[in-house]
């Protein structure tokens, strides 16, 4: 999720750890912890592209690091606040669960997360956008009421935990029913079409629950798909085709079977002007109407060393802005 997520989710598990303790501290702390796993975004500015979207959500979002480390902040903690009536296990405690239930969120989101590493165990639901207002906004009203009552007062606690219910009730309720729903209207569309489909994928559009898009396996294609609860109209799919071929013996290169593992196999290849293009399905398209395939994410394949280097195509504001416009338009249906 976003960092802004992070850090209330942090916050308010701080709060539920360690606030009758130490009030607002705990906050403090508990979103610092909610914003540690996604310190690995820096690897952009010291490794190739692939490995960055590779160490991206992998060891800093595993169970492991909060085991690891958790105790090491928590001691950093209790040196610097020398003066509380905590100990270094108090503080432990709540980086553990500020660190734990960051990639418990990142699990529903399309990216996923590695919650098991180094087990080769992906959790991906994807019930819920990076960024989705719904889920955060009331959370955050909730924590910044209790941030301005005292320290272990009763109301403080609930309306601390008023936070946190609605946030999981909306995460672990509304958007899992939406997705089920959805996934419905996808499957049934599909064979009113006559699509014999090898697999399906869903996921919320971006910043809602009730636009979703569908990516659907064919033999050499890809359909993507939209669907809004307030649509009135047939699901219309667009067709891309694989172009697996393209990559001829390029296939075999170390590098192109790390992007093939990192998209899970839900991939195309595209040519434009000589060059080739792998383009990761699993987050749509910037235009959906559009069969060039304007892929969110895309990666040029550059011969380099002997060897294959990915570099990414980079995104202009028309791109996100044309987006937005036509995604506020869509949600209200067709």
């Amino acid at each position: 999720m976003d960092s802004l997520t992070q850090i209330v989710l942090g916050a308010s598990v701080g709060e539920v750890v360690l606030g009758k303790k130490v009030g607002n501290k705990a906050m403090l702390y508990g979103a610092i912890a909610g914003t540690i796993p996604d310190l690995d975004t820096f690897a952009t500015y010291f490794t190739d592209t692939i490995t960055a979207i590779e160490i991206h959500r992998g060891f800093s979002h595993s169970i492991i690091f909060s085991i690891l480390f958790a105790p090491i902040f928590g001691w950093l903690i209790s040196k610097i606040e020398k003066k509380s009536e905590t100990n270094w296990k108090d503080w432990s405690k709540l980086m553990f669960w500020g660190l734990l239930t960051h990639p418990l969120l990142d699990a529903h989101t399309t990216w996923g997360t590695q919650l098991f590493w180094p087990l080769d165990m992906e959790l991906a639901y994807k019930n819920i956008f990076v960024i989705d207002p719904l889920y955060t906004l009331p959370f955050l009203i909730f924590l910044i009421l209790a941030m301005f009552q005292k320290k272990g007062t009763e109301k403080r606690r609930k309306l601390n935990y008023w936070g946190l219910r609605i946030s999981t009730f909306y995460l672990l309720v509304i958007t899992l029913m939406l997705k089920g729903y959805t996934l419905g209207k996808f499957t049934d569309a599909l064979e009113a079409q006559g699509y014999n489909y090898k697999e399906i994928e869903t996921k919320p559009s971006p910043f809602n629950t009730i636009l979703w898009t569908a990516n659907v396996e064919l033999k050499d294609k890809y359909l993507i798909g939209d669907y809004s609860i307030f649509d009135s109209q047939p699901i219309k799919f667009q067709e891309y085709p694989k172009n697996h071929y393209l990559l001829g013996d390029l296939k075999g290169d170390r590098n192109v079977q790390r992007l093939i593992d990192i998209s899970n196999g839900w991939y195309t290849i595209s040519k434009k002007n000589g060059n080739l293009y792998f383009n990761d399905l699993r987050f749509g398209t910037l235009n959906p109407d559009s069969k060039d395939g304007s892929f969110v994410f895309s990666y040029e394949l550059i011969k380099q060393n002997g060897s294959i280097d990915a570099r990414e195509v980079e995104k202009g504001r028309g791109d996100a802005k044309k987006l937005l416009a036509d995604l506020g338009d869509r949600i209200l249906g067709n």
